[in-house]
């Protein structure tokens, strides 16, 4: 069984008497300890996904499985919870809280569980660690640079141990150098801890550190419409 399993999963939305479609029924697996890229042109539905995998939006239709449960069925009560316990987000703009140091940055999602001091210093140490970050520990966001504010917010998506990690965009605002260096960081998290990687990119460049890679249009993934069509054409 897959990890995640959408099956039909759609979500639209009016925007005045129009009906917009961001996901069309769409059907896709995704297993557990994979690196997952998604592409597609803006307005594609790939952002809307991530956001339903991550319990952030809600379906207008269809189920979304993770790990067993269809987060689609959860109560807001329950949600929250639910994504404090499996899900890491990284964004684009690092999302970092400019009063904050690096290190409580990095602590937030720890505060949502019931930990001692001394056990959330030693997961916020190790994290901070395993980004290459240690040193800036107490640094604050003006103070580090877009590569070193990523890997603080990559710090905070895996501090808590989430079976999933969602990233829309992570190398969008950087240079072509802290962009490698992220990507290999993100590689580095999905082969070694054995994380669930799903990542949004507009930049095929970064698909190469993924195992796979979907590419959607128009809320629809191509690829099985094109294989629908080769099906067809086999039995014209």
């Amino acid at each position: 069984m897959a990890l995640i399993e959408c099956r039909k999963l759609t979500r639209t939305y009016q925007k005045g008497t129009n009906t917009i479609t961001p996901l069309d029924a769409l059907d896709i697996d995704i297993e557990e300890g994979t690196f997952t890229a998604l592409m597609g042109p803006s307005g594609s539905g790939k952002t809307t996904l991530l956001n339903l995998i991550a319990g952030i939006d809600t379906p207008s239709a269809g189920s979304l499985i993770v790990g067993g449960v269809d987060i689609a069925t959860l109560p807001r009560s329950k949600l929250g919870q639910w994504r404090a316990e499996n899900i890491g987000y990284i964004f684009q703009l690092y999302n970092l809280i400019p009063v904050l140091t690096a290190y409580e940055n990095v602590e937030l999602p720890l505060l949502l569980h019931e930990l001692s001091a001394k056990e959330r210093h030693r997961k916020v140490s190790a994290a901070l660690e395993l980004v290459g970050i240690a040193d800036r520990h107490d640094h604050f966001p003006n103070q580090l640079s877009g590569g070193q504010e990523q890997r603080v917010a990559i710090a905070r998506a895996i501090v808590s141990d989430p079976k999933i990690i969602v990233a829309d965009e992570p190398t969008g605002d950087l240079d072509r150098s802290s962009a490698g260096e992220i990507m290999g960081l993100l590689q580095q998290i999905n082969q070694e801890l054995g994380r669930t990687l799903i990542m949004v990119t507009h930049d095929p460049k970064t698909t190469k550190y993924a195992q796979r890679t979907l590419h959607l249009d128009k809320g629809k993934l191509l690829e099985l419409e094109a294989a629908i069509a080769r099906g067809v054409a086999a039995h014209c």
